[in-house]
């Protein structure tokens, strides 16, 4: 206890349409304003997504992250860490774009290929449009793949790039996969690897499933061989696992792309709400959250100036 902790902010991305809930964001301005209010609030870590400013369909685009990374960059110093999971449909090469591009500090790394089923939302009544439930209903048939050839081919990118990667790793099996690419001098510890848990087609998010992967983790890696945090899909799986996070020294990511509520029976009306009460967590439990500046410490991550985005880039 008394360890500092790095929030995480998922602002929006590609497990939720914007039906499901009116504060997403979807256009480029939305996303800047809210990875900014979520820093204000908190988060030293804004994890990225785009989206089609007049669909909210999930999108690769990379003019799109231009304008976001340099709009959040222009308005705080949050690590910004865009995805390199993409969307439903998208080309490893599209996943990967925004490595050589604009070279950023941190960005995601999927440890291995899962079923990703998301058209559970189809059964909630909602007013869809017809990309939208297009769109829920083809994951039925998604393979969210990342073969070993593509986990060499990232692991060749984040080296390029010179970025650390966040690892996220859905189910207990990926733990092997990142050791094997550990073993193969692919990956340079110290690793960062983020749980995500409660994706139909991966694990679950209960805290059984939590300590079976870090316990897991601990023996192929090594125990203090890594830092690690906890993303937990719905309102029970993120603040649940953000509880337990807390508890056995690990991080926390919160935000919209992966839960809609601020209470079991409120939706929460802005990503700044969910990393507030993150905030309020971490310090009833004596875990003081912190800034940027002491999370690029902990993380030895290369700075902001040694990247592509804005003006004051490496470029």
């Amino acid at each position: 206890m008394n360890e500092p902790v790095i929030i995480t902010c998922a602002v929006t991305g590609g497990m939720t349409v914007p039906s499901q809930s009116p504060f997403i964001p979807v256009t480029p301005a939305e996303i800047i304003d809210e990875a900014a209010a979520a820093h204000e609030a908190g988060a030293a870590i804004i994890h990225l997504h785009v989206r089609d400013p007049r669909t909210g369909a999930p999108s690769a685009d990379p003019a799109l992250f231009e304008e976001v990374l340099t709009g959040i960059a222009e308005r705080c110093d949050a690590i910004l860490q865009p995805t390199t999971g993409g969307g439903i449909g998208m080309t490893i090469e599209q996943r990967a774009d925004v490595l050589s591009r604009f070279r950023p500090e941190m960005a995601t790394f999927n440890a291995g290929s899962i079923n990703f089923g998301l058209f559970g939302i189809l059964d909630r009544q909602l007013d869809l449009a017809d990309w939208e439930r297009d769109y829920l209903e083809s994951s039925r048939d998604y393979v969210f793949r990342n073969s070993f050839a593509n986990l060499e081919f990232m692991c060749e990118q984040v080296r390029a790039a010179q970025t650390k990667p966040e690892i996220e790793i859905y189910d207990v099996g990926q733990i092997n996969n990142v050791a094997h690419l550990l073993d193969a001098g692919l990956l340079t510890p110290p690793l960062h690897l983020q749980f995500v848990l409660g994706v139909l087609g991966g694990n679950t998010a209960d805290l059984d499933q939590l300590l079976h992967m870090l316990r897991t983790a601990e023996r192929r890696l090594g125990q203090g061989g890594f830092t690690w945090s906890a993303a937990g899909v719905g309102y029970r799986g993120e603040f649940g696992l953000a509880t337990a996070s807390l508890l056995l020294g690990g991080h926390v990511r919160v935000g919209l792309e992966d839960n809609l509520r601020r209470t079991p029976t409120e939706m929460a009306g802005s990503n700044a709400e969910l990393v507030a009460k993150a905030v309020q967590l971490a310090r009833l439990l004596d875990r003081p959250p912190i800034g940027p500046a002491e999370a690029r410490s902990i993380l030895g991550l290369k700075g902001s100036s040694a990247t592509a985005i804005g003006a004051g880039s490496a470029t």
